[in-house]
C-alpha cells in the first residue's frame, strides 16, 4: 500500500485541510511538523499514538519537525472546562529537556526538534498584533470549537490567544523550514486551520493538515494524565512491565484498533494475527503481540523481552518471579463480596487498613493489572481469573491470591 492508503487503513486520518493530501503524502519528501506543550516531564501513551504516525511519515522519507512548545506551554491550550495551571519557567525548561530526550530515543536521534520559544521570545506584543493578529478575524476565532465551549464559563485573553500562537508556529515553520503539513490529534484541528489561514492570507500560499482520531480506552476515555489513566514513557513513572500488562489486558473489541495504531506491523501481519486471535481468543495472541511491539519501540527489545518474561512468570503456575509470592485464601471469603481494603489487609502486604486506604488513594494498588481508585469497591467471585487475583502494590511487589 502507499503511505496514504496505509494511514487510511489504520484509521489514522480524520480531518483533512488542503486538496490532494494523497498526492502530497505519496509524492516527493516534504517537511511536516507535530507539536506538544511541555505540561509534564514525560510524554505518555496518548502522545505516543501521534508520534507513531509521525514516525510512519518519517520512515516513508518525509522530514519531521517535532515541536516542544516552550512558548505555547507558558500560556496553555484551552481545556474544555477550566484554565490550565501556569507552570514556572524552570519547570517548563526541565520538562522540555526530558521530552526532547524521549523524542530522540523514539526517532533514533534522526528527528529535528524545535522549540517555539526560540522564535517568539523576542517578538514584541505590538509586533505580534500588527504582523499576526490583523490577519485573523475575532469571529473566526469565536467559532473555534474549544473557544465557543468556554464562552459561557469564561475564557481568559491568554487562552483565547493560544490559537494565534500555534497558528504563527505553522507560519514560521513554513517560511523558515519549508514545512507544508501539520499533523496532530483531532483536538488540535482548530489550531491547525488557524495556521493554514495565516499562511494563505499572509503569504498567499497553500498549506496542509490532517488530524488523527484520539485513541480511547475501553471506557471511552482518551489516554492522558487529566483522565487519570496516563501510561508514561518515562520508565521511572511507568515501568515497561506496567505498559506491557496494561496492553496485554486490552479488550478484545479494541485490540485490532490498537494493533493498527500503535504498531508497525504490516496489514498482512495484523490480519494473520487476528485470524489466530479469533480462532483462540483465550490465548490473547493479539494482546501479547501488541504489548511486546509497543514496549519494544518505546524502551527497546531487551525491555520488551524482560516485561514478557516477568508477565509469564507471574501468571504461570510456577510463579517464580523473584518479587511474586502466593497466598491461599478460602473462597467463601468472597462469595458475598468483600471490601477491597479488607481484602488487602488479608494479603499481609499492608500494615493496616489505613495503610491500604492510603495506598489506594495514591493510585498504588492494582488488582489483575487494573488500578484500584475506589476504596469502597467490592471484590466478588466474578473478579477472579482462574480462581486467582493478582495484587500489585507499587511498581515491584506482587502477590498472587489463590482462592480454594
Amino acid at each position: 500500500m502507499s503511505l496514504y492508503e496505509d494511514l487510511k487503513w489504520r484509521g489514522l486520518i480524520k480531518d483533512v485541510a488542503g486538496e490532494n493530501l494523497k498526492d502530497l503524502l505519496d509524492g516527493e519528501p516534504i517537511t511536516f511538523y507535530w507539536g506538544t506543550d511541555p505540561t509534564a516531564d514525560s510524554l505518555h501513551i496518548g502522545h505516543y499514538s501521534s508520534l507513531v504516525t509521525a514516525k510512519r511519515l518519517a520512515n516513508y522519507g518525509h522530514h519531521p519537525l517535532l515541536l516542544c512548545g516552550g512558548a505555547t506551554g507558558r500560556i496553555g491550550d484551552p481545556r474544555p472546562t477550566a484554565e490550565r495551571e501556569i507552570l514556572a519557567n524552570e519547570v517548563i525548561e526541565n520538562n522540555i529537556s526530558h521530552i526532547k530526550a524521549q523524542i530522540n530515543r523514539l526517532f533514533d536521534g534522526k528527528a529535528e526538534i524545535v522549540d517555539n520559544y526560540d522564535w517568539t521570545k523576542d517578538y514584541t506584543f505590538l509586533e505580534f498584533l500588527r504582523d499576526i493578529g490583523k490577519y485573523i478575524n475575532v469571529n473566526y476565532m469565536l467559532n473555534k470549537d474549544i473557544i465557543s465551549r468556554r464562552l459561557e464559563t469564561g475564557i481568559t485573553y491568554a487562552e483565547f490567544s493560544y490559537t494565534l500562537l500555534q497558528g504563527y508556529d505553522f507560519l514560521y515553520l513554513y517560511e523558515h523550514k519549508n514545512c507544508v503539513l501539520q499533523v496532530e490529534g483531532s483536538d488540535q484541528w482548530g489550531n491547525i486551520t488557524t495556521g493554514i489561514e495565516l499562511i494563505k492570507k499572509k503569504l498567499n500560499k497553500e498549506a496542509y493538515g490532517f488530524t488523527m482520531p484520539l485513541i480511547l480506552d475501553s471506557n471511552g476515555n482518551k489516554f492522558g494524565k487529566s483522565a487519570g489513566n496516563a501510561l508514561w514513557l518515562d520508565e521511572t513513572k511507568t515501568s515497561p512491565y506496567e505498559i506491557y500488562q496494561y496492553l496485554i489486558n486490552a479488550e478484545d473489541s479494541k485490540v485490532l484498533e490498537y494493533l493498527k495504531v500503535f504498531t508497525f506491523l504490516t496489514k498482512e501481519e495484523i490480519e494473520d494475527i487476528m485470524v489466530k486471535q479469533n480462532a483462540a481468543p483465550h490465548l490473547r495472541i493479539a494482546q501479547k503481540t501488541l504489548a511486546f511491539e509497543v514496549v519494544k519501540d518505546i524502551h527497546g527489545e531487551d525491555a520488551a523481552l524482560l516485561a514478557k518474561k516477568t508477565s509469564e512468570d507471574i501468571f504461570s503456575n510456577r510463579g517464580n518471579s523473584e518479587n511474586t509470592f502466593k497466598k491461599v485464601l478460602d473462597k467463601n471469603l468472597i462469595v458475598n463480596g468483600i471490601n477491597i481494603l479488607d481484602l488487602l489487609v488479608l494479603t499481609d502486604m499492608f500494615d493496616s487498613k489505613s495503610d491500604a486506604r492510603r495506598m489506594v488513594e495514591q493510585n498504588a494498588v492494582s488488582i489483575n493489572n487494573k488500578k484500584v481508585t475506589d476504596k469502597n469497591v467490592i471484590i466478588t467471585i466474578d473478579d477472579l481469573e482462574n480462581n486467582e487475583l493478582l495484587v500489585q502494590k507499587g511498581k515491584k511487589n506482587f502477590l498472587k491470591l489463590i482462592f480454594e
